[in-house]
């Protein structure tokens, strides 16, 4: 993107404050996980926690560049309670909360051998937008300490629960700069 995803205008706002917006009325706590806390602080609301996304040992990890999300959700799950946690990118211009909303009413069905339910794609599961159960923390442990850095890679040793996306533009996100112009030009449009 050649700049923070995080800080983009989407309606007004900062996207990191409007997936927060919406991931506040899904949570009852919500968790930003970045090495970048000072960066966040005065956009969110003092009810949002934030957990610093660390080096790993033995790695070197630098304040510009972060291990990438397996390792931040992972270490944002040590400092969970809850049993199932919902991850969303900061990316998700499009993200609409009664889909998210609907997904959570459905977490009581969730198969018990599942550690997640997500949205099946093409490429395999949406790892950043759905709900996971914060008791696959020693497998995810376990495969990050094997090396491991693929959400897709993880989850293909898991069981998976399917949740269902009415409206696939929900998942779009801002990569490049050409993907923020086709959702800027498609947003005037409407």
């Amino acid at each position: 993107m050649g700049r923070d995803k995080a800080l983009i205008p989407i309606q007004g706002l900062p996207l990191l404050q409007l997936i927060c917006r919406i991931a506040e009325s899904c949570a009852d706590t919500v968790y930003v996980v970045t090495p970048w806390q000072e960066r966040y602080k005065h956009l969110l609301p003092s009810t949002v926690q934030f957990i610093k996304e660390v080096p790993l040992s033995g790695e070197t990890g630098s304040e510009q560049q972060p291990h990438g999300p397996i390792i931040g959700f992972a270490q944002a799950l040590t400092s969970i309670q809850t049993d199932w946690v919902l991850l969303l990118a900061c990316d998700l211009p499009n993200l609409r909360l009664e889909i998210l909303q609907e997904w959570a009413a459905t977490l009581d069905s969730v198969e018990d051998e599942a550690i997640a339910a997500l949205v099946p794609q093409a490429k395999g599961w949406e790892p950043l937008c759905g709900f996971y159960r914060r008791r696959c923390l020693p497998s995810l442990m376990e495969y990050i300490n094997q090396g491991g850095r693929s959400f897709q890679e993880w989850l293909k040793r898991h069981p998976v629960q399917a949740l269902p996306l009415p409206d696939p533009e929900m998942l779009f996100n801002c990569n490049t700069q050409d993907d923020l112009l086709r959702f800027q030009s498609r947003d005037q449009v409407q």
